[in-house]
């Protein structure tokens, strides 16, 4: 295809989306200790300053032609304006203290309050990294917000195992913690998407944690509720349950995801057998042993297996986070895959 008719990354990731033709694969592996050492930055640096995350997230999507950058740091956002506990580390993302969780007793649930998103907390420093990139780069790159879903947010609030112990033991709490969760979800989803957020990025891992059961009954409808919601505000959704989800795949692909993110444990044609031939896919390269420990021509073929198993309805990417020892030349050759000219209707 000519360079002067060549799509730009929000144009073709929208297109992709909207089932029109690319002219060639999106983009769109996740990375985020990758982008915070490629500008010199220590993650918690990174994860703390918005203007350091634009940075290194900008760097990385016009040094390798990702499609879109993203606002995804760590789990610990929503839950740190919640009031929940957080250990924050000089290099290493920040996280839950599971020791000491927020709701270690049920009862304080009916106290809390839903943060403002604007109210100068670890939300608000997300909705100012959506701004500068709306202002950076919001004419060519994808903007990506993001959310915790459900269980990943019942389970920082709660903390992990409490949670588990409560599907069994208390299912009327859960059900209460999980509509807390969507109000605020969806609040935050809100405020991202009027901040210049093209698709909000939904992270459920503890999703991954429950069995096909519970996920159908307890997890399942609020997930709908979310993504639907978030469709109601004129958004678009990406799922990404990290793990082995080859037990709820069929439920992920009922949700409507504009897209969905599949793990390395997950077959690409699992995926695509369970959710149909519409379901726009992403991923699955195992981060360790595929892309960090690959060679570019490994990379190279392990990508274009994923695309032959996902078919003409897939994005690029790996099956979580691109380690940040990665060889650039191996994440070179994954975008390189992506950067062949293949003009095909989805």
């Amino acid at each position: 295809m000519p360079e002067e008719n060549r799509m730009g990354g929000r144009e073709r990731v929208l297109a992709m989306l909207g089932g029109r033709i690319v002219d060639r694969l999106p983009c769109m592996p996740i990375t985020m200790m990758f982008a915070g050492d490629r500008v010199g930055a220590k993650y918690g640096a990174y994860a703390q300053d918005y203007r350091i995350l634009v940075e290194g997230q900008t760097r990385v999507a016009e040094e390798f032609d990702l499609d879109y950058v993203s606002v995804i740091s760590d789990p610990a956002r929503e839950a740190a304006d919640c009031g929940a506990a957080v250990k924050f580390f000089p290099d290493q993302p920040p996280g839950i203290d599971e020791s000491n969780a927020l709701l270690a007793e049920k009862i304080i649930l009916a106290k809390l309050a839903i943060p403002d998103p604007y109210g100068g907390g670890r939300m608000h420093d997300r909705l100012r990294a959506l701004a500068l990139f709306k202002q950076k780069v919001g004419a060519d790159k994808l903007i990506e917000g993001w959310i915790e879903g459900p269980c990943a947010e019942g389970a920082d609030l709660r903390g992990i195992n409490a949670l588990m112990t409560d599907f069994f033991d208390d299912p009327g709490f859960v059900r209460d913690l999980f509509e807390f969760v969507l109000e605020l979800e969806l609040r935050f989803a809100r405020a991202q998407l009027a901040e210049g957020a093209d698709l909000i990025g939904i992270g459920d891992a503890a999703a991954s944690l429950v069995g096909p059961q519970i996920y159908t009954q307890s997890v399942w409808p609020y997930e709908k509720k979310l993504v639907d919601g978030i469709r109601a505000l004129g958004g678009r959704t990406r799922l990404h349950i990290c793990g082995n989800t080859r037990r709820i795949l069929e439920g992920m692909g009922q949700l409507g995801c504009d897209i969905v993110d599949l793990d390395f444990l997950v077959p690409m044609k699992d995926g695509r057998e369970k959710m149909g031939p519409e379901q726009v896919l992403l991923g699955n390269l195992d981060p360790v042993r595929a892309l960090r420990d690959g060679t570019p021509e490994s990379v190279y073929a392990a990508v274009a297996e994923c695309h032959r198993q996902a078919g003409t309805r897939f994005i690029v990417g790996a099956g979580c986070e691109v380690t940040r020892d990665t060889p650039a030349a191996n994440l070179q050759a994954l975008v390189a895959y992506a950067r062949e000219p293949r003009p095909e209707a989805p």
